[in-house]
């Protein structure tokens, strides 16, 4: 006897969404967090750790599927792009158009409520530490509960929203469709601060009121980037991401001993615009740290009886990180797939597949060319990048690139542009190696398996693509 149709564990974003949906399409869903209600999608224990920003598309889309309208306090502010700018701050390219920053703590309130009111049953406390697996399929989760018990729950279906660290996840059998681990070279380290400021107004290039910006600098934030997005009530998130093996190449040639959180609060000192600030700890959210995956999804969402959505599946962006829209985008698709799988009596592997293909087509399809991308600007200093964001592309190319679009960039055309020093040539010629790429891998996402057959022969084509390009690219930050 199933205790429930469908387990979600994980209270947070794509969590509380996976619940709505299934319990709108008629399912018993019961969702499990190990937060209490006040705390509702917390990550750690520093807060709700995230740069808050997500874009007007991801937003649209719960609206559209769920009827769930956020409006203020939870959209905090609306901006009108993402910039990103070169480390000599020459270039700005916009990387998206409009979006908010949210108030994290109400949008999980905002969230939870929604699925109480679908019909979710909501259970708080209870640490989910494993699947309940039985042949070569999910049947349940088990861990401890509120008063620190052990439990076991049992369902059709398991949904896993428990974020990169997944416990399901980690103790799935091994399999030929989803990841156990995600390798430390596909995770930064980031972490962020909500500063109450005052501005100077001189540079919007350092912070801007109307846009969010983010910082290319191999020094400053080696691997990864910096960014400054602007809150209400003269507030900030500020903060920044690395990557472990650029920041130790960084230390090491720059002979430092910087960690992250050094960098955070050498790169809040190295903006001009920040006369004087303090921390905003509204909800004990003021200062945060997380591990953030910069890779595509895993090649399948699915297994027997499992869907995972959000962190658990690494779907943040590879080139932005940014991980709030692609929660927002599997939570809805993986709630109302799994919910109609309920109603239809078909939980199998072959049904639920239709999650993969549904996400892939929504946002998924461009994150493999996007690591790529990611893989490649991991490889050039601040000056490669200072020249490159002048000379190799345009700005249109840029905005293509940036929302996993392939421009059309042949060296015939473009080669006297950077015709100043041998390093520049070589990092050009590679920019036009990882075009070729990006494209390749979107071809092959425009060709996703349609069914679970097809899906071995595919994957190993991906993943050979993706390894070629590691293999050729090196972080070399300074």
């Amino acid at each position: 006897m199933d205790d429930y149709d469908i387990v979600v564990a994980g209270g947070g974003i794509a969590g509380s969404l996976a619940a709505i949906g299934a319990a709108k399409a008629g399912a018993k869903v019961v969702m499990l967090d190990r937060n209490d209600y006040s705390t509702a999608g917390k990550k750690t224990n520093w807060g709700w750790v995230c740069g808050d920003a997500v874009a007007q598309t991801h937003i649209d889309f719960v609206r559209e599927h769920l009827g769930l309208r956020l409006d203020e306090p939870i959209l905090d502010l609306k901006v009108d792009g993402v910039y990103v700018l070169s480390p000599d701050l020459e270039n700005k390219f916009q990387f998206e158009g409009q979006g908010y920053s949210l108030d994290r703590p109400k949008l999980a309130k905002k969230l939870v409520d929604a699925a109480k009111s679908a019909g979710a049953e909501y259970r708080t406390g209870y640490e989910v530490e494993g699947p309940i697996v039985e042949g070569d399929r999910v049947v349940g989760v088990f861990g401890r509960d509120e008063k620190k018990e052990q439990f076991k729950l049992r369902a059709k279906l398991v949904i896993d929203t428990l974020g990169i660290a997944s416990t399901i996840r980690r103790k799935l059998p091994k399999n030929e469709f989803i990841e156990n681990t995600v390798s430390i070279d596909d995770i930064e380290s980031t972490g962020r601060y909500i500063l109450k400021f005052e501005a100077k107004g001189n540079s919007v290039d350092y912070y801007d009121p109307r846009n969010a910006l983010i910082h290319l600098n191999q020094v400053l934030a080696p691997g990864g980037y910096g960014w400054v997005f602007p809150k209400r009530n003269s507030r900030i998130n500020i903060g920044l991401g690395v990557e472990k093996k650029s920041l130790e190449i960084r230390n090491e040639r720059l002979g430092k001993k910087d960690t992250l959180h050094s960098l955070i609060d050498e790169y809040v000192r190295w903006n001009p615009e920040i006369l004087s600030s303090e921390m905003d700890m509204e909800d004990s959210n003021g200062k945060g740290y997380w591990s953030v995956s910069v890779r595509r999804q895993f090649d399948s969402l699915v297994y027997n009886g499992y869907l995972g959505a959000g962190d658990s599946m690494v779907m943040p962006n590879p080139i932005s990180a940014g991980g709030i829209g692609p929660a927002m985008t599997s939570g809805v698709l993986a709630g109302e797939v799994a919910g109609e799988a309920v109603q239809k009596g078909d939980t199998s592997l072959s049904y639920i597949w239709k999650y993969n293909v549904k996400y892939n087509e929504v946002y998924g399809a461009k994150t493999a060319g996007l690591e790529a991308f990611r893989v490649y600007l991991q490889s050039l200093n601040n000056e490669l990048i200072n020249y490159g964001m002048s000379h190799f592309l345009t700005k249109e190319e840029a905005i293509a690139i940036s929302y996993g679009n392939i421009p059309k960039i042949t060296i015939a055309s473009t080669f006297q542009k950077v015709l100043r020093g041998v390093s520049n040539i070589n990092a050009f010629r590679n920019l036009i190696y990882t075009v070729s790429k990006m494209k390749k891998l979107n071809e092959l996402y425009e060709k996703y398996p349609a069914t679970v057959g097809e899906f071995q022969d595919w994957k190993t084509v991906v993943n050979r693509e993706i390894s070629e390009v590691k293999e050729r690219f090196k972080p070399s930050p300074v």
